[in-house]
């Protein structure tokens, strides 16, 4: 099974732990980890997903990134067909980032795009004709990981 995991996934393990929806989403997180760590599950990394961990101001926090994309068997690069996909989810409301990310899946052919950003899964999972399925971390790891 491969996946990708947005940029907001792969941060979450990193964010404020004391709120209880974020403790939740860091544990099917880190499931997921487990999974790509005991071959699993592949984790797919991308040009857009390495752009953003470039970005990341905080050199912990962007090592830490770093070690898990460098846990990823395969690799996506942005084509003409993704760029394409991706403007057109833009045009639809989708943050350009968040449409990049998703037109990189389901170009890929991945099995599962996972976020655990609410508008990005909503909007996400109305786009039709999609080569990939969207889910939350949590929908991950219930359908996927029991």
């Amino acid at each position: 099974m491969r996946v990708y995991l947005d940029s907001c996934s792969l941060q979450r393990p990193l964010d404020d732990q004391t709120q209880p929806r974020i403790r939740v989403e860091t544990e099917a997180v880190l499931a997921i980890l487990a999974a790509v760590q005991f071959g699993d599950i592949v984790l797919v990394n991308s040009e857009a997903l390495e752009y953003e961990m470039r970005r990341i101001p905080d050199d912990q926090r962007r090592n830490e990134v770093a070690a898990i994309l460098a846990l990823s068997k395969e690799y996506a690069e942005v084509t003409d067909e993704a760029e394409k996909l991706a403007e057109s989810f833009e045009n639809r409301g989708i943050h350009p980032m968040d449409a990049v990310h998703l037109a990189l899946a389901s170009t890929a052919k991945v099995d599962f795009f996972t976020t655990c950003d609410d508008r990005l899964l909503r909007k996400a999972k109305a786009e039709s004709g999609l080569d990939c399925k969207v889910v939350s971390a949590l929908a991950l790891v219930s359908e996927v990981l029991q």
